[in-house]
Formats: C-alpha cells, structure tokens, sequence
C-alpha cells in the first residue's frame, strides 16, 4: 500500500500535510479511494467555516457509495481545490497529490495526535 512518509493519516481515512506556512492540506488515503472505486463527484469544502476534528467537511461520491470526509484538526477551512470540481476522478489518479481542502489549525499540537505511516497501515490491516 502507498503511504507517504512525509503525511499524517486519520483512522477514517484522511491524509494530512503540513504545508509550512499554518496550513495543512487535506485529501483521502489511497486505501479510501480504492474502496470507494471511480469518484464521480466531491462536494466544495465551505471556504470560512469554522471545524472541529471529526466535524463533516465535505461528501465524496463514487459509483459504489457516499462518503464523509471529516476535519481531521480543529480550525478554519481557508480553501477548496477548485480543480476537483470538473475532474473528481484526479482523487483516483493521485490521491494524495489531490489535497480536496487546506486547513488553518487552531491548535497545531493536535498534529501530534494523528498517525503516522507505519500507525495507519495498521489501523487498516496493511502492516
């Protein structure tokens, strides 16, 4: 399974970057778009809104199903990735070079809570 070393993951499926610049970009798993199968439409985060980890931020839908993609941090949603509106299917293609919404944390020590590569891989059985 691919597992970029340099992301952070969420045990419901969510990969987290650390931008650099108070950031973070936000983006599905591998692993979830797999079982997701083809993406056929992604809901535009709410540019403004304000989250708490685990709030809903945005659906994914594919040809199998409807799914949530939550906050994986507390803090302000500050953009939507516009190219994903007329190309859903990017999120097959490069998952985890298709952030869907970038996140300011209001806390960014709860970075510390997420999961690592190695910790995600078994939490979904890959090890």
């Amino acid at each position: 399974m691919e597992l970029p070393e340099n992301l952070k993951y969420t045990d419901s499926h969510e990969w987290v970057l650390d931008n650099q610049d108070g950031t973070v970009s936000v983006g599905i798993t591998f692993h979830a778009q797999k079982l997701l199968g083809d993406v056929v439409f992604l809901d535009a985060a709410e540019v403004g809104s304000t989250v708490k980890a685990g709030d809903t931020v945005t659906v994914i839908e594919s040809v199998k199903a409807a799914s949530d993609i939550y906050a994986p941090l507390d803090g302000e949603i500050v953009a939507a990735n516009g190219e994903l509106d007329g190309s859903p299917e990017l999120v097959n293609e490069d998952p985890y070079g298709s952030w869907i919404f970038r996140l300011r944390p209001s806390d960014p020590a709860q970075m510390a809570q997420l999961l690592d590569a190695a910790g995600y891989a078994r939490s979904v059985g890959e090890e």
